[in-house]
């Protein structure tokens, strides 16, 4: 309102300086009313006192907030975690491989033997997995027809004229440092049925106490080693050895 008044008082001092010229010394309120325009319009309004400026809110009252207090809560109980079931193996698409003969030896044979005995397994070509090796073996290579030593050479002096007496001149006695030192030898023969023919014949004339022996020496045969071999592979060597049945086959390392 105070400012509503200061501009009502402002236009009124524009028309009277503006439109009704300048005020004199001598003229006064009442008259100078009385010469402007439209004054019944004009009404004066008694000044309202201004009120005092608001007084400033009081600051709300902050309130801290509370301390935090440690608490020990107790842990969650665990869960139980239900194991995983191991995943199968799945079946393997693959055939399984057929188990391997380790070791297989064969011999002993002879030069001629192993000479056929390796033109049949030929075909096979084991290659590696065949192996032929040397082996001394101790062989019967005689026949022996003989007397056994009396012990000493006196007693076998006696044999010998006994021998005689019954007509047997091809003898002699042994004198070498063997377990048959000193025994009487009636005859050496390269097969065994010629040696048992003999000791009938002796035995016919009376000829006491006669054996017949064989006589062995250290020869060289041929053996034949097999290994890692497939059954397959396995039977193909058996039919073959099967044609040899002196020469059974037996397992090795």
């Amino acid at each position: 309102m105070f400012w509503t008044l200061l501009a009502i008082n402002a236009v009124l001092f524009a028309y009277g300086q503006g439109m009704l010229g300048n005020f004199r010394e001598n003229e006064r309120e009442p008259g100078r009313m009385r010469n402007q325009i439209g004054t019944e319009n004009i009404k004066l309004v008694a000044a309202r006192p201004v009120p005092p400026p608001e007084a400033a809110a009081e600051p709300e009252t902050v309130t801290p907030p509370p301390t935090p207090v440690l608490v020990m809560a107790k842990p969650p109980a665990p869960v139980p975690v239900e194991p995983k079931p191991e995943p199968k193996p799945e079946p393997s698409s693959a055939a399984p491989k057929p188990e391997l003969v380790a070791c297989t030896l064969v011999g002993n044979f002879t030069q001629p033997e192993a000479r056929r005995f390796e033109a049949m397994l030929a075909p096979l070509a084991l290659g590696q997995r065949q192996t032929r090796e040397n082996v001394a073996v101790p062989e019967v290579t005689s026949h022996i027809v003989f007397i056994p030593s009396p012990g000493s050479k006196e007693a076998a002096d006696r044999k010998a004229a006994e021998l005689k007496e019954l007509g047997i001149t091809s003898y002699f006695i042994i004198n070498d440092n063997t377990p048959m030192k000193y025994a009487i030898s009636l005859g050496v023969f390269k097969s065994e049925t010629s040696a048992q023919t003999l000791l009938a014949t002796l035995t016919k004339q009376g000829v006491a106490g006669a054996k017949v022996a064989g006589r062995t020496s250290q020869a060289t045969k041929m053996a034949y080693r097999f290994r890692a071999l497939e059954p397959a592979a396995k039977a193909k060597v058996d039919a073959v050895l099967a044609k040899f049945p002196d020469h059974p086959a037996r397992s090795c390392k």
